[in-house]
Parts: C-alpha cells; sequence; structure tokens
C-alpha cells in the first residue's frame, strides 16, 4: 500500500478551540496563549489494491477559492474525483473541515468529494450536533445528513472485507479507529487517540481527551500489537513523523 501526508501545516491550539498558523522556522511557542498546543494537522491517502482511501479530511482552508485539500491531492498527483471512500475518525473541525465545500450557485454546502463514500459513526453525528461549537462546527456537517453518498455506521465494522473499524471512544464519546489490512500490509489510523508517536511511548494522559485513561490504555495495546503485527501508524498530528513502523 501507499500512504501519502497531506500535511496543512503546524497549528497551535488553545482552550478556546482556535487553531494559528505557526511557522516552526520562525515563530515562538512561549509568545502564544499559555496552554497552547503545537499539533500538525495532517490528513493521509492511503492507495489500496482496492480503494484509494481518504482519512480525515483537514481544517477545510481555501487558497485563491481552492480548498487546501484538493490542491494538497494535485500536488500528490492524485485528482480529488478519484477518492473512493472517506473515512471519519471523529468530526472535530480540525478533522471535518474539508468534508464539504461553499456551491456558490445554490448558496449551501456540498460534500467535496461528491464520487466518494463517506463512513462516519452515527452517534458521532448526532453528538456533534447536540455538542455543536467550538469543538464541532454543524454547518460543514449538514450535508451528511442528506446524501446518499453517506454511510452512518453503528458500532464496529468491517468494509468490504479489509477495513476494520472500531469504536473507541476516549478522545470523544464515538471516536473510531481503522486498521486497514490489503496484500498482507497494515495500517492503522487512530485518528486523535493516537494523534503523535511520542504519545505511543509514554504513559500520557491528556485532559482534552474525553476519557484520558483510557486513551493512554489503548495506545499502550495498539504499540504493543502494532509491534508485533509490523503495522504502520499514521500519525495526524505529529510534527515530525507522520508515517511509523516500530
Amino acid at each position: 500500500m501507499k500512504i501519502i501526508p497531506l500535511s496543512e501545516g503546524a497549528f497551535t491550539v488553545d482552550k478556546t478551540k482556535k487553531f494559528l498558523h505557526f511557522d516552526k522556522g520562525k515563530d515562538d511557542l512561549q509568545q502564544r496563549e499559555t496552554g497552547s498546543l503545537l499539533v500538525e494537522v495532517q490528513p493521509f491517502v492511503v492507495v489500496t489494491t482496492e480503494d484509494i482511501l481518504l482519512f480525515d479530511t483537514g481544517l477545510g482552508f481555501e487558497h485563491n477559492g481552492i480548498m487546501q485539500i484538493h490542491q494538497n491531492l494535485v500536488d500528490a498527483g492524485i485528482e480529488p474525483s478519484k477518492i473512493s471512500k472517506v473515512l471519519m475518525s471523529h468530526l472535530h473541525k480540525d478533522h471535518s473541515g474539508g468534508l464539504s465545500k461553499l456551491n456558490i450557485n445554490s448558496g449551501k454546502r456540498e460534500l467535496a468529494f461528491p464520487d466518494a463514500v463517506y463512513y462516519v459513526q452515527k452517534r458521532e453525528l448526532e453528538f456533534a450536533f447536540e455538542k455543536s461549537y467550538p469543538s464541532y462546527i454543524i454547518e460543514d456537517l449538514e450535508c451528511l445528513k442528506e446524501s446518499n453518498k453517506v454511510v452512518l455506521l453503528d458500532g464496529d465494522t468491517v468494509i468490504d472485507g479489509y477495513i476494520k473499524c472500531e469504536v473507541t471512544g476516549a478522545h470523544c464519546p464515538y471516536h473510531q479507529v481503522f486498521l486497514i489490512v490489503d496484500g498482507g500490509e497494515k495500517i492503522f489510523f487512530g485518528g486523535d487517540v493516537a494523534p503523535q508517536l511520542q504519545q505511543m511511548k509514554s504513559r500520557f494522559v491528556a485532559k482534552y481527551d474525553y476519557d484520558g485513561k483510557k486513551s493512554m490504555e489503548l495506545r499502550q495495546q495498539w504499540w504493543k500489537q502494532g509491534h508485533d503485527e509490523k503495522w504502520r501508524f499514521l500519525f495526524y498530528h505529529d510534527i515530525r513523523i507522520p508515517v511509523y513502523q516500530n
């Protein structure tokens, strides 16, 4: 399988949930709001024998009228129309901002990848509308309720025999993770339960998680299983190492 990170850059985020661009060569983290976290925002494409998969969709920023995630795909040699499945770990705004775009003619938002099938946990979508701002931008998500290109999953499942989806909660109540098994290879995307390499190596409990202790325990479990089974890990928020095999 081929893995393509689609980095949107580095950002700091504080308790207000605002994502502010951070230039790693120039900016000083100490000048940001106390408690600010430095993260990468990095969707991934995985090319399998069956599909071109997109894992999460970034912040949804546009430059000169073009969605950044679309431009990043084109720069990587992939037409956005070739994405066949969009796999959403959860719907926090830094993971779901690029799943829809505004149609300037209708004034409504529509799926940014209309040729793809989107896979979203049904209860996560319901929770997003219940919880709303600032973690969720419901205007971005409205079209998920209306499209026949969206599959609302109800708990753990396997898609097309090779994409294992597991609801873990932990970061948010209905967060899911994915294990892709294709041609003897295994690729794991843990979303925000397993966002950075360093967190896999320590007993780190994050205060921003719905259940930080469970997140920590799951990371330890996956780290061992991944080592034994030679997984490749995809880290959505890692500043330095997007892909790792231990």
